[in-house]
């Protein structure tokens, strides 16, 4: 088998709070998210195909990613819906700001984990997700790898 891995970089902006936290990012706070996006597959060998030599289309990966994650999180205030944060939501939702309450403390690592589910379920038969890289600062970022997960 012969394997190959291809990578797409996407960026967003959204602003998080963490519930119960003992330092500065209790407070709502934001970031300009880098997300780095690899799948690992075995490149198309069919001639007849316009997908011929590539493992998945950019631009079809760059359309799942954009729909699942950009689309969602970009300019979005992220809360801990299992939180009292969640009235917090309600208020702040109710002066026309968008808001999102997922299941979780909003961190990069638990993103990674959201993230890693709603690209998965998208991609093309034989392509898989190989791993995930979020940068919320220029020098901190987490990292989901699929190998890892098993």
């Amino acid at each position: 088998m012969k394997k190959i891995r291809i990578t797409k970089h996407f960026d967003f902006e959204s602003a998080h709070a963490l519930y119960g936290y003992d330092g500065k990012c209790k407070n709502i706070h934001g970031h300009s998210y880098h997300l780095y996006v690899t799948v690992i597959g075995e490149p198309i060998e069919d001639p007849e195909s316009p997908k011929n030599g590539m493992v998945m289309d950019f631009g079809d990966l760059k359309r799942i990613v954009k729909k699942e994650i950009v689309d969602v999180f970009d300019h979005s205030v992220v809360f801990n819906g299992n939180s009292a944060h969640k009235e917090l939501a309600n208020t702040i939702k109710d002066n026309a700001h968008r808001i999102i309450l997922v299941p979780y403390q909003p961190t990069s690592e638990n993103m990674l984990f959201d993230f890693a589910k709603r690209i998965k379920v998208h991609l093309p038969p034989k392509v898989s997700l190989h791993s995930l890289k979020l940068y919320e600062t220029a020098n901190s970022y987490a990292e989901w790898f699929a190998g890892d997960q098993e």
